[in-house]
């Protein structure tokens, strides 16, 4: 490959409101002129950010340019729900276990755990925006609960440990009588995403990484030996380029037709007055995944992370164009709004203050694409779902090979089959919203 034109641009409705809640952040000024680096990194997420950390780590010496498209933790790092999870956690099986090795993915979920609590530490970054605090799936069916049953199973014959909550349990600690049980697990890491990233962007500029921001790739063009990475404003010349853009991987003309593109909706309370508090009532933080895979995802979080709120999130939409619109938006929010007040009748009647949409991908056989696509070319994407824990090892691992370095990292992921193909259009994107549907549909309880 000599050059490539990158097709479209990353564009997700509603705000980030994980970074919103925190104020407004500093601003890294867009590429500008030409300019010349060893590593080009594009992406500026949990992928991209640990694979500048790696980078650093094993040559301090080498420069490394990151560009972002637009500001740093407006995109998936400020969108998604924060669990950094290390157990088995797949998304298309009944109760997440997975299909595959599950000691060998725990460990490397760890690693990545490990790896971003290291920068916690050297970074400064705010510990309230990283707390080991565990998750609960929670079941609000006897067919979730069952669900929780064959989980837990499937843990202890894994030697992970993990403790059932009875309904009373899980009342005193969200509040809401909605649940019959719930299943604790204590390894994840509950973030707040955009903190987490923001610290991450900040610690490695001050290590001497470079960090572009509005700099969206247009054209990505061989000459000789280098890379010549183009933006609307200006060009950089590099021997390695490391994509780090999750499912816009289609974008730059890779694995097309192999990749679903998914979409993911979410929506955040203003902040709880202590009238509300006391209405409400349980711990103050707290994060639960359904135990059915297609229900709704909550989080309770306090002013360490950026105020007394609670976080909704339901729905899905397959987009193969990588887009959707505020209509999407404002669908899921009608029925985020029927969960949240199922959930919390105490606060029925509130209004949220944020709601958006957040994208993620997927592939039919649940692999990455961490490889090597051409000589000097990288790429680190593809997490199915699991953008805070699989980002940060395929930004990891992607560094690496781009060193020539082989680890647990590097050896997991180059064995993983390619991603198979998708059905053809129109069947593709009409078919599987058929799907997304009834899986909501019989997960309305979770």
């Amino acid at each position: 490959m000599n050059s490539l034109r990158v097709q479209d641009l990353p564009a997700l409705p509603g705000p980030a409101a994980w970074n919103a809640i925190l104020g407004p952040a500093p601003a890294y000024a867009p590429l500008t002129g030409t300019h010349r680096a060893d590593v080009v990194i594009v992406g500026a997420g949990f992928a991209g950010l640990s694979a500048a950390r790696r980078l650093r780590q094993i040559d301090p010496r080498a420069s490394v340019v990151v560009l972002e498209a637009g500001r740093v933790a407006e995109g998936s790092a400020g969108r998604n729900s924060g669990f950094m999870i290390d157990l088995p956690h797949d998304l298309t099986s009944e109760d997440y276990a997975g299909a595959g090795d599950d000691r060998a993915m725990i460990a490397l979920n760890r690693r990545a755990i490990a790896f971003a609590a290291e920068a916690v530490q050297d970074y400064g970054i705010d510990q309230g925006f990283f707390d080991p605090a565990g998750k609960i799936n929670g079941a609000a069916s006897d067919t979730a609960h069952a669900h929780n049953e064959s989980y837990a199973a499937h843990l202890a014959s894994l030697g992970e440990p993990c403790e059932m909550l009875d309904a009373r349990a899980m009342h005193d600690l969200t509040g809401s009588a909605h649940y019959k049980s719930g299943l604790y697990t204590p390894g994840t890491v509950m973030l707040q995403p955009a903190g987490y990233i923001r610290g991450l962007a900040a610690g490695l500029v001050r290590e001497g990484v470079t960090l572009h921001e509005n700099s969206a790739v247009t054209a990505l063009r061989r000459d000789g030996s280098d890379w010549t990475v183009s933006t609307a404003t200006g060009q950089i010349s590099a021997g390695c380029v490391i994509l780090t853009v999750n499912g816009h991987l289609e974008s730059f003309g890779f694995e097309r037709g192999r990749l679903m593109q998914l979409f993911l909706y979410a929506v955040m309370t203003p902040e709880l007055d202590a009238d509300m508090l006391a209405r409400l009532g349980g711990a103050n933080r707290w994060g639960i995944t359904p135990a059915d895979p297609m229900g709704t995802t909550l989080r309770r979080i306090d002013s360490a992370q950026g105020g007394n709120r609670i976080i909704t999130r339901t729905c899905a939409t397959l987009a193969p164009g990588r887009k959707v619109g505020p209509g999407h938006v404002a669908r899921a929010a009608r029925v985020m709004q029927q969960k949240f007040e199922a959930r919390f009748p105490q606060l029925k009647g509130m209004r949220m203050q944020y709601a958006w949409a957040g994208h993620l991908c997927l592939t039919l056989n649940g692999v990455a694409v961490m490889r090597k696509l051409d000589d000097g070319l990288y790429s680190g994407c593809v997490q199915n779902g699991l953008g805070t824990a699989r980002g940060t090892l395929t930004g990891i691992g992607a560094a690496e090979l781009a060193c020539g370095i082989t680890s647990e990292i590097t050896r997991h992921f180059s064995a993983e089959a390619p991603p198979r193909r998708l059905p053809p259009q129109p069947l593709q994107q009409i078919g599987a919203n058929a799907v997304l549907r009834y899986k909501e549909w019989r997960a309305r309880e979770e």
